[in-house]
């Protein structure tokens, strides 16, 4: 079975779990994919689907700065997260500035191609440690990539510390009611 067709079906599987429109793009399950030697690597079909409603027809992707993975988003996700800082942040203080700097200086835009494909370029891939096969990781509203090994080792600490902390997440009220 070829990946758009096991990407399609897990599409066709997310969409009976998650119903309801939403005007924010929601990542979830895990993909593993294969890069070409030209660096292509083709998005999965449920985050494409996902992304289909941004006003660009592609990623938001960036180093992340808190771990080997790299960030991926939709437009409108980091539109927000400059509204948030400028919220929380007058525009030319340093806080501003080291918020700007770290979110939005090593972003970059990448189109998909007409199969679907991003091209992963290198300073990303040193980043990740990428190299024959990326993993995407939905992550809510925003996704990661990563170096299989690594993500299954940062996924293993990750619920380690979840699970030592006892966190947990407390539902919107009249969230999961389908209202």
């Amino acid at each position: 079975m070829s990946q758009d067709k096991r990407d399609r079906e897990a599409g066709d599987q997310n969409r009976r779990f998650c119903p309801r429109e939403t005007s924010v793009a929601v990542f979830f399950g895990t993909f593993e994919n294969k890069v070409d030697r030209k660096g292509r690597v083709s998005v999965p079909a449920p985050f494409r689907q996902a992304l289909g409603r941004s006003a660009f027809a592609g990623i938001i992707l960036r180093p992340s700065d808190r771990n080997s993975g790299l960030e991926g988003c939709d437009l409108e996700f980091m539109e927000q997260l400059n509204d948030s800082s400028l919220e929380a942040n007058a525009l030319y203080s340093d806080e501003h500035e080291d918020l700007a700097l770290t979110l939005f200086a090593d972003a970059l835009q990448l189109p998909f191609d007409s199969e679907g494909r991003i091209i992963l370029p290198a300073v990303m891939v040193e980043h990740a440690g990428i190299g024959e096969r990326a993993c995407f990781v939905g992550m809510g509203s925003r996704f990661q990539i990563w170096e299989p090994e690594a993500l299954e080792r940062h996924k293993a600490e990750a619920r380690a510390r979840a699970r030592d902390k006892k966190l947990t997440l407390p539902l919107k009220p009249g969230a999961g009611t389908g209202s």
